[in-house]
């Protein structure tokens, strides 16, 4: 959204640093650097928010990017691993993360379905949720 995010990125990365975009998943990945790690967050049913996916990022993700459901209960667990599924996602990115919503899905459900599945992905808890409370803004 912010246009001068890329000259910005083409900079760092030429100047050797590793460069990671954690990205919305609303916004064409295509203007990134390719040297950028990108971080595609797609966005599940439950959040009302999956209209918003931007879904030919999915051909442009490479073996060095992530991509990252936040899970509300079974019914996007069920969607997310359909998504991989249908999109190689497994075999064609470096980490496929699954985060429950914190507050509503029990972490423990969450690994539970992924183990009960074998699912190649990482649990990805949201700590900034455990370290601070909700209100907290700006430390």
């Amino acid at each position: 959204m912010q246009e001068n995010v890329y000259p910005l990125i083409q900079q760092l990365c030429d100047g050797g640093y590793v460069v990671s975009v954690e990205t919305g998943g609303s916004l064409p990945i295509s203007k990134l650097d390719k040297r950028a790690h990108t971080i595609l967050d797609i966005k599940c049913p439950a959040s009302k928010m999956s209209h918003k996916n931007h879904w030919p990022n999915l051909p442009l993700l490479r073996a060095q990017d992530e991509v990252k459901f936040v899970i509300m209960g079974w019914d996007d667990y069920i969607w997310a691993k359909e998504i991989c599924m249908q999109h190689d996602l497994y075999a064609k990115v470096l980490s496929v993360l699954f985060s429950p919503v914190f507050g509503q899905l029990d972490p423990q459900d969450l690994v539970a379905w992924i183990l009960k599945d074998k699912l190649p992905v990482r649990l990805n808890l949201q700590m900034h949720k455990y370290i601070w409370t909700p209100t907290t803004r700006g430390v």
